[in-house]
């Protein structure tokens, strides 16, 4: 008994410890976004700066077309992930519940896309896109991910997978469709997993840096982490506007994190569905 109150202590001083350590980062953004410019460098460094300086908020969003940038990246991310939640599950349920020929070869091949980093396709994409006439802007980021993610798909079609075959055969005797089946009863069921991988997607595409930094050459269509560069100056950075940008980008993230968090921990924990 003591042993096992010895262990969960340990586990949650463990816990305790990898917590402050991951939130330190995000705790010295917010404090260096509310610091006087005196105190930015100073040794020992100022945790809670006093007094506040909330100038480099205004600063962030007036130095650089800060609106405009979130209006480019809250439409990449905004399609993107659309594209994501129409194409995976379809393509997802495809490969775990219909029976057609191929179906086992082409799921390999999703996995073996899935292994192949992106440096590696980079420059031959970059070449596609540059022959349709789609570089320069968010086309070429946007719209792969109507055509799936291998990695998203592989995802769905385990949950799909795990799905008792009995939801199918009392929908057919009830006369349903195929279609009826998808939409009526699978789709509803996995939508937790379909908010996770659509949370999931949405993160991707609004932290994306080296996307947007290939397709996009017109500074007006510049997403946010493309914009965050420009305050750093040829001989300077200036560090407070930049940390306060940085703020402010975090934020719909941790709202829409809130939102979705009770489905996104039901879509983690798949493996517990049974029927």
């Amino acid at each position: 008994m003591k042993h096992r109150k010895f262990k969960r202590l340990l586990t949650y001083i463990f816990i305790s410890i990898a917590g402050i350590l991951f939130a330190l980062p995000f705790f010295w953004m917010i404090s260096t976004s509310i610091k006087p410019n005196v105190q930015l460098f100073t040794y020992p460094p100022v945790l809670i700066p006093n007094p506040l300086e909330w100038q480099h908020y205004f600063d962030a969003t007036t130095m650089i077309p800060f609106f405009t940038y979130f209006k480019n990246s809250l439409l990449y991310s905004g399609l993107s992930t659309l594209g994501v939640v129409v194409s995976c599950p379809i393509v997802a349920y495809s490969l775990a519940r219909l029976e057609w020929r191929g179906r086992d070869t082409l799921f390999i091949l999703t996995l073996a896309v899935m292994m192949i980093p992106f440096p590696v396709t980079m420059v031959p994409l970059f070449l596609l896109f540059s022959q349709l006439g789609l570089v320069g802007g968010l086309l070429p980021l946007i719209l792969p991910l109507w055509f799936g993610m291998p990695f998203f798909i592989f995802l769905l079609r385990q949950f799909f997978k795990q799905l008792p075959s009995s939801l199918e055969d009392a929908a057919r005797i009830d006369g349903c469709s195929e279609f009826g089946i998808f939409f009526k009863i699978m789709l509803p069921i996995c939508q937790p997993a379909i908010l996770t991988i659509a949370l999931f997607q949405f993160m991707f595409s609004w932290n994306d840096f080296l996307g947007p930094l290939i397709y996009l050459s017109d500074p007006s269509k510049y997403t946010l982490q493309i914009g965050l560069q420009q305050f750093q100056q040829t001989e300077s950075t200036a560090w407070g506007p930049l940390m306060a940008a940085s703020v402010l980008i975090a934020v719909p993230i941790i709202v829409l994190y809130f939102f979705v968090q009770k489905a996104f921990v039901q879509g983690i924990s798949l493996g517990s569905v049974k029927g």
